[in-house]
């Protein structure tokens, strides 16, 4: 039986439960109208149809459980044969690359790159190398060219006088002495004490 078939079946037997349960519940409210009309008899009749439409209920519930397991298994059986056959393909494609592709010819291949790759770089270096004037220029002359300023540049500053230091003249105001000052006597001053002081003799 197929997925499809199993699928079909396990509708019909939903649908069969589904109109069993209808009749269960049509059974039990007649039954209880006939309760309520006193009518014992007829109450019972209905109360046996439902016990009856609810065994078949039950069987239809496990024919259904059966099913669906079994559509569980087919289900996984089937991804199961899906997978195998898809790593199958891939195994077969594979298979085909492999003859497909030839070793000697990849290691003419990685060879013919490696070729083309030193044949740039030789391009490269001799496209840096220095042309006319500025191949003739000699590096080693040119330091020492540099390496004489650098001594000349040394000898001038050590030549170069050392700058002395300047006291910065103070511009804060000038001290007012706080008695004055008197002012050094001359030697005229000194004779002209001496003769006042002898006449005073």
């Amino acid at each position: 039986m197929t997925i499809e078939k199993l699928s079909e079946t396990l509708e019909m037997l939903e649908k069969r439960e589904a109109h069993l349960q209808k009749k269960m519940a049509d059974e039990m409210n007649k039954a209880r109208e006939y309760t309520k009309q006193k009518n014992k008899r007829a109450a019972l009749q209905c109360l046996k149809r439902r016990k009856m439409y609810e065994a078949q209920a039950d069987t239809l519930a496990n024919q259904q459980l059966r099913l669906y397991d079994q559509k569980l298994m087919l289900e996984g059986a089937k991804a199961t044969a899906e997978t195998v056959n898809a790593m199958k393909s891939t195994a077969t494609a594979l298979k085909q690359m492999q003859r497909e592709t030839n070793l000697d010819d990849v290691d003419k291949t990685m060879d013919e790159i490696n070729e083309q790759t030193e044949n740039m770089r030789q391009i490269q270096d001799a496209l840096g190398q220095p042309t006319g004037i500025a191949a003739e220029i000699d590096e080693d002359e040119l330091d020492a060219e540099l390496e004489e300023l650098e001594a000349e540049e040394l000898d001038a500053e050590l030549m170069e006088p050392a700058m002395p230091d300047l006291a910065l003249p103070d511009l804060g105001a000038p001290a007012v002495p706080s008695q004055p000052v008197q002012a050094k006597p001359t030697t005229e001053d000194e004779e002209l004490e001496a003769l006042a002081a002898e006449m005073a003799l």
